[in-house]
C-alpha cells in the first residue's frame, strides 16, 4: 500500500459505484480498490484487479496437512507403537493406507482451513487488536467507497479527481 494521498468517493448504491468506476477507468483514472459492506460482483473486472493466488496457497496448506498426516500415522502406527487391530499388518504403511485415508482427509481439511483463516487475518490486517482500514465508518453499513491513490494518477490534479468523482454520482468525496 502506498503512503501517498488518497482520495475517496462515497456512494450510496452499488450500481452507481460500478457505473462511476467504469467512467473513471475509461477516463484513465487508476482505481486502487473499493470498499463495500457486501461483495460487488464484477467490480474486480471494472477496476482491473489482479486475480488472487490464495487458491494456490490453500492447495499448498492442504498438501502440507496430507504429508503431516501420513508421516505422523506412519510413525505412530508403524514404528512407534505398532498394534494389531482387526488383523491388519502393522509393519508397512502401504498395506495400511486404506485405513488411514479418512483421517488423512480430515487432517488435510483441518490444516488448510486453519492456515487459510490465519492467512486471511494476516493478509487483510484484520487480526485481533488491529485498527480498521476502512476509509469511512459508513462503508461497513450502507455506503460504498472508491479509493484513488494520487501516486498512481499523477496526470490528474486533486481537484480534477474530486470533480470527476462528483460527476459519477458520489454522495461525498474526501481525502486521507
Amino acid at each position: 500500500m502506498s503512503g501517498g494521498k488518497k482520495i475517496y468517493g462515497l456512494y450510496n448504491d452499488d450500481d452507481i459505484l460500478k457505473q462511476g468506476a467504469s467512467v473513471l477507468v475509461n477516463n484513465g483514472v487508476n482505481i486502487s480498490t473499493t470498499y463495500s459492506p457486501f461483495p460487488i460482483h464484477g467490480i474486480e473486472k471494472i477496476i482491473g484487479m489482479k486475480w488472487t493466488r490464495l487458491a494456490i496457497v490453500a492447495f499448498m496448506f492442504g498438501i502440507t496437512g496430507t504429508m503431516l498426516a501420513l508421516l505422523g500415522m506412519g510413525y505412530f502406527m508403524i514404528m512407534d507403537w505398532p498394534m494389531n487391530i482387526g488383523g491388519k499388518p502393522s509393519f508397512d504403511l502401504y498395506q495400511n493406507l486404506p485405513a488411514f485415508i479418512p483421517v488423512t482427509f480430515e487432517f488435510t481439511v483441518l490444516c488448510a482451513a486453519h492456515c487459510m483463516a490465519i492467512t486471511y487475518l494476516i493478509r487483510n490486517k484484520t487480526f485481533p487488536g488491529s485498527k480498521a482500514r476502512n476509509p469511512h465508518p459508513r462503508t461497513t453499513d450502507d455506503h460504498f467507497a472508491i479509493e484513488v491513490l494520487m501516486d498512481d494518477n499523477l496526470k490528474y490534479s486533486d481537484d480534477k479527481i474530486h470533480m470527476m468523482l462528483k460527476e459519477t454520482g458520489t454522495v461525498e468525496t474526501f481525502e486521507k
